[in-house]
């Protein structure tokens, strides 16, 4: 009856866990077996926090749990699944789960499972993760552990001579059965006395002239190793005539310094070859050194010079004479670990505000103090991608700005990113004309990443800013022909290549813009999926959780003032439409709040909490519908424009509201469902009333463009949001 219970409740919330037949428990109406098998995963991307080593055939629950009580304090994603496409594991377990401490599950996820005898191998599919990996034994149950080692065999076949030789070859088979239940994994050989092992599939060859011992030893799946076992023989040649040695050469590689000696290394590779009976032997010999057998390359380290002699057989008793090369090792210089050392200077007329009229010109310098000399300087605009530095950087877009730098030598060693920040104020240099302001890092068409890199044109715009997909198209063939257009003139000019055209040329028919559906322009940013939450980052106290009907709402997990916020685009003029909800308890009402037009979280090392930078720096539009309390109600900018409770358009509590948060140049405007309730001008003189000690100032909130975030103002400040969607103007 509970398992029924169970299994219908888990259909009523779409969280039903997967089997290895892939049915679930409330299909099969399975209780959880009684052997548990746990894994749990943490922040390290290396290896499971704990996991279990071995098991007993049969009925299993696997647990799989990454969440913060496992010690995930990030939100990073991991999965467990079992590898079904190696041979030397069993495959009959499908099993593949996803768990992060933000999903509807909080991490902890559990699956029913048949395991039978044998060794399955798991890992974590995770980009990056792939070192987190294991076995599980599992051995047969009910029978007791499998103690018992293989029993193994071999047998030598061939063509024998009257005194049991093997005339021109031998063939070895070696054979192992398993009695104690698990079966056998592996058997591997060695030829000689010291040769290395080696997995045994198809008997083994011996063709080489002399006397010889094959060992042989095979394993269990349960780890029972059996004892060492051997054969000895003797191959002879085949009668034959053959009186020409083999043909012998050498040659020496490795990295040589402008004197021709080699630098750490040489390697010294020989080769025979014999048209009569066949190559039987080679041997080498370093200086006056003994005669060894050559089975690879010979590698010289010893600083000096060298002499390698060699030699070879064939099977009719032939040797070669004797031939040698000659080279010197080398040490290698110094080893360069010291990145280049940076600098930057900004250059252009200011004003009485120490802004820069019109525009700025970033100049980047490199020198290398370790030795192989600077290799290349990369630049990185706003938090964009890192472009080669060939020139000095012009910045003339109105705004705050920050030029990252770096420099990498030719040793491979690179300096670590320095940065300098600076005002750009109107001057007489007009804008860039790009019809779209777009500054992600990859050409982004619609919502199809091309993965080409996003990087600024000869005209001054990025490519994502020439492609003007958030416009409204009557049709698709028209804005494929716009799209074709921008990228014909890009690879004529150089700024992609072939490769890229094509792949934003995909992209932009991927995307679907133009067919009918598409309206209004605007790109959802946050539209209930896991995969569209995963997107935005949170940042200080406090936490957003994703509901199963698609809204997000904070506070519910985690104390503190925080901020989640989309990190992957800049915005300029927009128009941000979404919904949102007071769901606080009964006893009071949600504060939170929309932040806008802030700079990067990131780059800011003097702000001890990131989404400070936020409240600092860009503006807070206020959701507030509470009585008492703040004075700055739903609609006001927060600390600059205040709208009272009876402007707020106030709800009842548990209604979602549309809000529209219109920006323009430095005009604000503010929407409540469907209604006017604020307009506000972010012009010069505004201070934060009440008065701010920490506040950075009128001109530090006058940006052009920046990033969207929403608050969480603590645990008792329930706030849902849904559907956040933005339309650039």
């Amino acid at each position: 009856m509970w398992a029924a219970l169970l299994a219908g409740l888990l259909m009523m919330l779409g969280l039903q866990t997967t089997s290895a037949s892939g049915q679930t428990r409330a299909e099969t109406g399975a209780v959880a077996a009684d052997q548990v098998l746990t894994w749990t995963a943490g922040n390290d991307i290396t290896q499971y926090t704990s996991a279990p080593e071995t098991a007993v055939a049969g009925p299993a629950t696997i647990v799989f749990e990454n969440s913060e009580a496992t010690g995930n304090t990030t939100g990073m994603p991991h999965t467990l699944t079992f590898v079904t496409s190696d041979p030397e594991y069993n495959n009959d377990v499908q099993l593949n789960i996803l768990a992060n401490p933000f999903d509807d599950q909080g991490g902890k996820h559990t699956a029913e499972v048949t395991l039978t005898p044998g060794r399955y191998l798991y890992h974590c599919t995770i980009p990056g993760h792939g070192e987190m990996k294991g076995v599980l034994v599992v051995t047969e149950g009910g029978g007791g552990e499998d103690t018992t080692a293989p029993e193994t065999s071999a047998e030598v076949d061939g063509t024998q001579n009257a005194d049991g030789q093997y005339v021109g070859s031998a063939s070895v088979t070696v054979a192992a059965t398993d009695e104690g239940g698990t079966g056998v994994e592996r058997i591997e050989y060695a030829i000689g006395s010291d040769g290395a092992w080696q997995p045994y599939t198809t008997p083994v060859v011996v063709d080489q002239v002399g006397d010889h011992t094959v060992r042989y030893r095979a394993f269990d799946k349960a780890g029972n190793a059996a004892a060492e076992k051997s054969v000895t023989f003797t191959v002879v040649p085949p009668p034959t005539d053959d009186t020409t040695a083999p043909e012998t050469s050498a040659t020496v590689s490795g990295e040589k310094n402008p004197d021709g000696a080699y630098i750490d290394m040489a390697t010294v590779t020989v080769t025979a070859s014999d048209t009569g009976s066949g190559v039987n032997t080679i041997e080498y010999a370093v200086g006056d050194g003994a005669w060894q057998a050559y089975t690879a390359p010979v590698m010289v380290h010893e600083v000096g010079e060298h002499t390698v002699r060699y030699r070879a057989s064939d099977k009719a008793g032939n040797v070669a004479a004797e031939k040698s090369v000659a080279f010197t090792v080398v040490a290698a210089p110094p080893e360069d670990t010291t990145p280049p050392v940076t600098g930057a200077t900004v250059e252009g007329t200011k004003n009485s505000d120490g802004a820069y009229v019109g525009s700025a010109e970033v100049t980047v310098s490199a020198t290398d103090e370790g030795g192989s000399g600077v290799a290349g300087v990369q630049y990185s605009l706003d938090a964009g991608p890192y472009l080669a530095y060939t020139e000095p950087v012009v910045v003339d877009r109105v705004g705050r700005h920050t030029v990252a730098y770096r420099a990498s030598d030719k040793a491979g060693n690179t300096s670590a990113p320095l940065t300098v920040s600076f005002t750009v104020v109107a001057g007489q240099v007009p804008p860039p004309p790009c019809p779209e302001y777009d500054e992600r890092l990859t050409v982004i068409v619609g919502t199809v990443d091309s993965g080409v890199p996003n990087r600024v044109t000869n005209n001054r715009c990025r490519i994502n800013e020439l492609i003007e997909d958030e416009k409204e198209w009557s049709s698709q063939a028209l804005f494929l022909k716009h799209v074709r257009e921008v990228m014909d003139a890009l690879l004529d000019e150089g700024v992609v290549d072939k490769r890229e055209y094509r792949a934003i040329n995909k992209a932009a028919r991927q995307s679907k813009i133009g067919r009918p559906g598409q309206t209004e322009g605007y790109r959802t940013i946050l539209d209930g999926s896991r995969e569209s939450f995963a997107k935005w980052e949170q940042v200080g106290g406090g936490s957003f959780g994703l509901n199963p009907d698609g809204s997000i709402t904070s506070g519910t997990t985690r104390q503190g003032l925080g901020m989640l916020w989309f990190p992957e685009r800049k915005y300029g003029d927009f128009s941000l439409k979404l919904q949102w909800r007071d769901d606080a308890p009964d006893t009071g009402n949600a504060n939170s709040g929309v932040f806008v037009r802030f700079p990067q979280v990131h780059d800011h090392p003097e702000e001890s909490r990131p989404e400070w930078v936020a409240i600092k720096y860009g503006h807070e539009v206020q959701v507030f519908d509470s009585p008492v309390g703040d004075m700055y109600k739903t609609g006001s900018v927060y600390g600059f424009d205040r709208v009272g409770l009876a402007g707020a358009g106030v709800t009842e509590k548990g209604t979602w509201n549309d809000y529209e948060i219109r920006v323009v140049d430095q005009h604000y405007s503010i929407y409540r469902n469907g209604k006017l309730i604020n307009e506000f001008d972010n012009v010069g003189g505004q201070e934060f009333t009440p008065p701010r000690s920490d506040d950075p100032g009128t001109d530090g909130r006058r940006f052009a463009a920046g990033y969207i975030g929403l608050q969480v103002h603590g645990t008792t400040d329930v706030v849902s949001y849904r559907d956040v969607r933005i339309k650039e103007l």
